[in-house]
This record gives structure tokens, sequence and C-alpha cells, in this order.
């Protein structure tokens, strides 16, 4: 008769099961967090509705009422944007480190809710970036004629504007190289 093998537990001892599970909860400790996000939201919808109603009726009773309606406009894109941005960390962020969120079967869940990895949440997120700094150098260009222009301060628009723009590209080839490196190495995987 063969001796009975040994096998090792396959979890460490008490101590380690505790650690180990309190890390896991700890990940609980970033729900806060994303509820002060939630919040970060309504401030941004408060902002909103404020700018719209304040800057309507200047709209319809002043004169050159078509750039300011567009310098409107531009500003809500602005918040809208933003907003988005807060929601895209948010849902990504909380499905990523926190919990899955169990709407799977409703029918308003967005499409990349679960999907969005780290790269995807990076590139949305410099892309949402790129846009608020884009639109911010818009009004501020529009602004020139009706405002003393600060130089410094349109020069660091522009800078800071050029630095987000360098910064996506270089992690949009980032992301590219690793996604090159891991086909080959997933091709010479198969080829063993």
């Amino acid at each position: 008769m063969p001796a009975p093998r040994e096998t090792t537990p396959s979890r460490g001892g008490p101590v380690e099961r505790f650690f180990e599970t309190g890390l896991f909860a700890s990940r609980w400790l970033m729900a806060p967090f994303y509820l002060g996000l939630a919040a970060a939201l309504l401030v941004l919808l408060i902002a909103f509705v404020r700018e719209f109603i304040e800057e309507v009726p200047h709209i319809v009773t002043g004169s050159g009422m078509g750039e300011q309606a567009i310098l409107l406009a531009l500003s809500l894109v602005d918040l809208t944007l933003a907003g988005n941005l807060l929601l895209i960390v948010m849902f990504s962020g909380y499905e990523s480190f926190v919990s899955k969120i169990d709407t799977a079967g409703h029918e308003d869940r967005p499409d990349w809710m679960g999907k969005v990895d780290f790269s995807g949440l990076k590139m949305k997120l410099i892309a949402s970036i790129v846009a608020i700094s884009a639109i911010s150098l818009l009004k501020t260009f529009m602004q020139i004629d009706d405002q003393p222009i600060n130089e410094a301060r349109l020069k660091w628009q522009v800078v800071m504007h050029l630095a987000f723009v360098t910064s996506g590209a270089v992690l949009a080839i980032m992301d590219w190289l690793e996604s090159l490196a891991a086909k080959n190495e997933a091709a010479a995987h198969s080829d063993h």
C-alpha cells in the first residue's frame, strides 16, 4: 500500500488569513471617495444650472448675442465634460477597486461599464482633460477682444494645453507599445 502523500495547505496560517482578509476588506475604504465624487457631480450640476440661469438673460438682452451664446455653450460643454469625467472615474474606479455594480440587467447600463481597464481609464481621463483644456483655451481666445490680454495667463494656458496633449500622446504610444509586446509574447507562447 502506497504511503499517503503529504499535502501542503493551500492557505497560510490563521494570522496570514486574517491579514489577507483585512487587506482585501480595506478596499471598502475607497467607497467614501466615490461618494465624494458623486457629491462633486451634484456641485457641477448646480454650477451648470446657475451658469445657464445667469447668462441667458444677458444673452437675450445684450449685444453680441452670438458670441455670448457660444461662450455660454462652451462653458456648459466644459461642465458636462467634467461631469462625464467624474462618472467615468466613479464607475470604473469603483468596479475596478471596490466591487462590481450589480446592474447587468438594466437597460440603461453604459456599454463601457465593467470593460474599462486601467489603460482605458487612463486614456479616457487624459482625453477629457485635453478637451476641457481646449475649451478653456478657446474661451480665453474668444474673450480677447472684450478684456485686456493677460499674456502670462494666456501663455500658461497654451503651455498647459500642450503639456496635456503631449501627455496624452505619450500615454497612447506607451499603451500601443505595451499591446504590441503582449501580442508578441502571446505569439511566442503559441509557437511553443
